[in-house]
């Protein structure tokens, strides 16, 4: 797999996620339509060639992209939309501070969080599709730096690194009442101790943060 080149898509076909807060002691049941998601992590190698930046701490082709903003994320995914010749998902207003998600637009997007869970998990139901030593890069093994993307086992659908090395972009806003446009963080990452390296685990971030252990994989809605 040439991981340093363009984004693997899977197809995952129609299903049910249940997502749970362990703040809030909230759990709610999201219905999935038919989506496609990366294999892995968008790898530094392909964000420089759309994006022509090298927004990263440490370098290299197949490690992740890190250091990179939610509002990078998602201008990268209209980006490669446009390469790819498909309909940009994402509508700026506002002078770049208001966006818009046009759901018929068939280009790359980030994932919800019930899709990046119900990826993560695939089919599983404990914390983790495997033990973390052979699935992910935490504090406990990484030596407190990012890897090469695909280095560890995937999950049973094909899936790498959604547990660990980096944490990644989602589309959703995490509590807009409480934290306002923060928006959700899921994996964990190089850095993390092995509680946060779970498939439910959920994080926030304001949209303009960048920090060297978060990333962000592409997700499509699939068409007829």
């Amino acid at each position: 797999m040439d991981t340093s080149a363009e984004p693997k898509m899977i197809d995952i076909p129609a299903g049910q996620i249940v997502l749970s807060d362990r703040r809030t002691q909230r759990s709610w049941t999201v219905e999935l339509a038919p989506y496609q998601l990366a294999a892995y992590p968008i790898t530094q190698a392909l964000y420089a060639r759309i994006a022509d930046q090298h927004p990263i701490a440490a370098y290299g082709d197949r490690l992740p992209v890190d250091s990179v903003s939610w509002w990078d994320a998602v201008r990268f995914c209209n980006a490669l939309s446009q390469r790819d010749g498909f309909s940009p998902v994402y509508h700026f207003q506002a002078g770049g501070e208001e966006i818009e998600w046009d759901a018929s637009a068939d280009g790359y997007r980030l994932p919800t969080e019930a899709e990046w869970e119900y990826a993560c998990r695939a089919g599983t139901t404990g914390p983790r599709y495997g033990p973390l030593d052979e699935i992910a890069w935490y504090r406990g093994n990484s030596t407190e730096r990012i890897h090469e993307v695909c280095r560890k086992r995937h999950n049973p659908w094909g899936f790498h690194d959604t547990l660990g090395n980096v944490w990644e972009w989602c589309w959703d806003i995490y509590d807009a009442e409480v934290y306002g446009t923060y928006r959700v963080l899921r994996g964990g990452g190089w850095f993390d101790e092995h509680w946060s390296c779970r498939a439910s685990v959920r994080r926030r971030s304001h949209p303009t943060f960048r920090v060297d252990d978060v990333g962000f994989r592409v997700a499509r809605t699939a068409t007829r």
